[in-house]
């Protein structure tokens, strides 16, 4: 049935670049285009069932010239073959014949829910009378994003229509994007927090406590990664290590190094031989021969006297001694990052530990920082002044790596850039 013709303002008269028709709803939105689609072209979709040809003009061109076109659909087959991407908006008559999936006629807004599933990403407006308002209605509550009375229907009402349909569709389109981007945040992160190792030292005298802090913004996990695990021999083992990079693929390696790293322990491996065995994972898992990793291992004999400590292109770790002051482990001798040669060999070092002490292993973020203006780093000299003045303020544990990383980032002037990971390990007797 064709639409009533709306009052029309002066001024908006619309050069037909066809054959003249009767006035009808194509009349409308030629007269609207200009302020509906911002002075851009608009193409809609009419799906009606109008034997007459109420929609007979493929384009309009309006005074100032901007294009509209128009396809019509008889039916929801033909509306199906001429939904492309360029449809800015659906008008769709709730009066046109439908099944519904049940597969009779019981529900009124079959056709439309037809159209919502075939169109979910473009505007849909409901076409219907006024004696059907409260079907229009229940179609904006199905999915559509306005309804139009035909009887009531004129230029200035159909405008807001459109705009209103396309715009309140990209808002929802976004808010269901964001609520997707929300709910992946909160999934990584869960999934980051499982992936941040839990020490297992059941039976072991030694306290354990750590620091992480990765370089990328809003993210809970880098490049850095660390271990403390005891073997059935009452031996403890812990580890601290680096990939180069800070994105989610090296994190990615970080991890997979980490759990290497635990499930040889169990085995028994140790020294070069499990550094060997690394070095394969990191040679098969990275995405470029150019990703290398650094190492420290550390393996704590069961009286808890004596160490013996690997080092992979690593920073050497920090032991304090009771009535001493703090001071780095020997680093002689240390071998390659793990990558880097095919045939590198890691010597195992003894170390006398004492009977009571404090061992800090880190990453090169925590030493790497600046310390003023002048672009000075802190370097390991500047590393152990900081933890000497923290242990004579009588900080230890968590209090120390909390202050310790407190203070490196103020020196730093906010945030590091650099993944940042510390473990300390202390034995008191």
């Amino acid at each position: 049935m064709p639409v009533p013709v709306p009052r029309q303002r002066t001024g908006s008269a619309v050069a037909v670049q066809a054959t003249a028709v009767p006035p009808n709803v194509t009349d409308v939105v030629a007269a609207t285009v200009t302020e509906t689609a911002g002075g851009g072209d608009l193409t809609l979709l009419v799906i009606e069932d109008d034997p007459a040809g109420t929609f007979t003009v493929p384009e309009l061109l309006d005074a100032a010239g901007t294009r509209v076109r128009i396809r019509t659909a008889r039916n929801l087959t033909e509306a199906e073959r001429l939904l492309t991407d360029d449809v800015h908006c659906i008008l769709v008559d709730l009066a046109l014949p439908c099944r519904s999936q049940s597969g009779d006629n019981a529900d009124e807004l079959a056709v439309l829910r037809h159209v919502l599933r075939l169109a979910p990403r473009h505007a849909v407006l409901a076409l219907t009378a006024v004696a059907d308002s409260e079907r229009a209605a229940e179609a904006v509550r199905v999915g559509a994003q306005d309804f139009l009375l035909r009887d009531e229907l004129d230029g200035r009402l159909l405008s807001r229509a459109i705009r209103y349909a396309v715009e309140r569709k990209r808002a929802d389109t976004a808010q269901v994007k964001l609520a997707e981007s929300r709910l992946r945040a909160q999934e990584n992160a869960r999934l980051e927090r499982g992936l941040l190792p839990t020490p297992l030292l059941q039976g072991s005298d030694l306290r354990f406590a750590a620091r992480y802090r990765p370089g990328r913004s809003r993210a809970l996990l880098g490049g850095d990664f660390y271990d403390t695990v005891r073997t059935p021999d009452g031996t403890v083992h812990a580890m601290i290590g680096d990939v180069c990079g800070h994105g989610p693929d090296e994190a990615a390696l970080g991890v997979e190094l980490r759990i290497a790293w635990r499930a040889l322990t169990f085995a028994g491996l140790c020294g070069d031989e499990l550094l060997s065995t690394l070095q394969q994972v990191l040679e098969h898992e990275r995405e470029s021969e150019e990703i290398f990793a650094t190492l420290c291992t550390v393996d704590i004999a069961p009286d808890g006297r004596r160490a013996g400590l690997c080092l992979a292109g690593h920073p050497s770790p920090l032991i304090a001694r009771k009535g001493k002051a703090a001071q780095l482990l020997p680093y002689e001798n240390s071998g390659p990052a793990l990558g880097l040669l095919p045939n590198a060999r890691w010597p195992r070092r003894q170390v006398e530990l004492g009977g009571t002490w404090s061992l800090m292993m880190y990453t090169d973020g925590l030493i790497e920082g600046r310390t003023g203006p002048g672009g000075e780093r802190l370097g390991q000299d500047g590393m152990v002044e900081m933890i000497n003045r923290g242990l004579a303020a009588g900080l230890r544990g968590e209090a120390l790596l909390e202050a310790a990383v407190a203070e490196v980032r103020e020196m730093n002037g906010g945030d590091l850039t650099d993944d940042l990971a510390v473990l300390l390990l202390d034995r008191a007797r």
